[in-house]
């Protein structure tokens, strides 16, 4: 029986690079892979999935009102061996449940990439439910700068502080988030509220 999996890690753990890789590994083995983000996600470009180390694919873009069950059913349906998702945490908790479905009556292996907390430590909509549903939950490690396992997404306003509130989703890289440990991350808050 095939599963839903969720892959997660911090930023810069390397999760798109990946799933990239996974693709290319199940086509290498002559695998259909059905490669999909949401349309949130607009970083790279509207269709586009790239990774910090350069690594890059075109995919299927998901609105946030699209049901992933009819998309699949009225064009991939048959023509597919895996689902391979990338920013998972972006999708609503209907989609997670959705692919759910398809992953099991399909019996079509679906694997979500993705963030599990935003910059206030909070779950993403889609990483809670990847959480509640997923058959197999991996954490994609990564370093922060002091060496331990960085474990949260520090976000920066423009002038370089840390912020501790705002919108849940701001769309940024290594000039907006940086991985870090929780220490660390409540070391720089502490000497920002002593200014």
């Amino acid at each position: 029986m095939a599963k839903l999996y969720f892959k997660y890690g911090a930023m810069g753990s390397s999760k798109t690079a990946q799933a990239l890789i996974t693709k290319f590994n199940y086509i290498e083995r002559g695998m259909r892979v059905w490669l999909i983000k949401p349309s949130s996600d607009t970083r790279d470009g509207a269709d586009m999935i790239r990774s910090r180390i350069g690594l890059e694919s075109p995919a299927y873009v998901i609105r946030s009102d699209d049901n992933v069950q009819t998309v699949f059913n009225n064009g991939f349906a048959g023509n597919i061996d895996v689902i391979i998702a990338d920013e998972a945490q972006f999708f609503t908790p209907e989609q997670i449940d959705q692919l759910h479905e398809i992953a099991t009556w399909e019996d079509i292996p679906v694997l979500c990439f993705g963030l599990r907390t935003d910059f206030m430590l909070h779950l993403f909509p889609g990483s809670r439910r990847l959480l509640e549903l997923a058959e197999s939950i991996t954490e994609i490690k990564t370093i922060c700068q002091c060496g331990s396992k960085a474990t949260v997404n520090v976000r920066f306003s423009p002038d370089g502080k840390v912020e501790t509130e705002g919108e849940q989703v701001v769309l940024g890289g290594n000039e907006t988030y940086k991985a870090m440990c929780y220490k660390c991350m409540q070391t720089l808050i502490k000497k920002q509220r002593q200014q």
